[in-house]
């Protein structure tokens, strides 16, 4: 059984209720504290209390994001959610271009599609079809400069051109195949290939959100 909260910490738990259901995202320690009128210690020292009570859950560089947990053990609703920039396109047929520009944003499930500082890019092509990735989707991405064999892979080739494809290494050089036999195997030298993030997930259209 869960012991009852301090004063303390029911005073800090409210704030956080209140102010993220007001902006949608997590007040700073710094904040927290101008607003409390407490020391910095004080909020840090009861924050790593509510996380021992299963209240709350920190997240991201030094644990500043604060997440509220609720009575299933998830991530609450109204944080539930977070915005992912789509940048530039990406082709899973002929390379193209790769632009470092936002086109637009999705929102995802953070409780689906975990991690930090995700992308998204927008696929162009057919060759990844038997993996279930289709022209016009969007790859929802973690960012990553390595991979295992097997992964599906957003890979940055001669830093200029984006495909995503699966990623195997080989002793001298590495592989990029497709999934789909009119395409053929792609091969590179490990200094022509730079890996951007693992393809976690697909949104294709509005309403189908499908993880890999």
């Amino acid at each position: 059984m869960q012991t009852p909260l301090t004063s303390k910490q029911q005073r800090l738990l409210d704030y956080l209720q209140d102010s993220i259901a007001a902006s949608g995202i997590s007040p700073s320690l710094r904040q927290a504290a101008g607003d409390l009128g407490v020391s910095h210690t004080a909020v840090a020292q009861t924050l790593n209390r509510l996380a021992e009570k299963g209240l709350i859950r920190r997240s991201g560089r030094y644990g500043r994001v604060i997440h509220l947990i609720n009575k299933t053990g998830r991530i609450a609703g109204l944080q539930r959610w977070q915005e992912v920039p789509v940048i530039g396109r990406i082709t899973a047929g002929l390379p193209m271009y790769a632009q470092q520009e936002w086109e637009e944003s999705i929102v995802v499930d953070v409780d689906l599609y975990k991690g930090d500082n995700l992308f998204a890019l927008r696929v162009k092509g057919d060759s990844m079809s038997r993996a279930g990735i289709l022209h016009g989707d969007l790859a929802i991405c973690k960012p990553r400069q390595y991979a295992s064999d097997g992964e599906i892979v957003v890979a940055l080739i001669g830093s200029e051109e984006a495909t995503v494809k699966r990623f195997f290494a080989r002793a001298d050089h590495v592989v990029l195949k497709p999934e789909n036999p009119g395409y053929e195997i792609m091969r590179y030298g490990f200094d022509e290939i730079l890996v951007q993030g693992k393809v976690i997930g697909i949104q294709r259209g509005p309403d189908v959100m499908q993880r890999l």
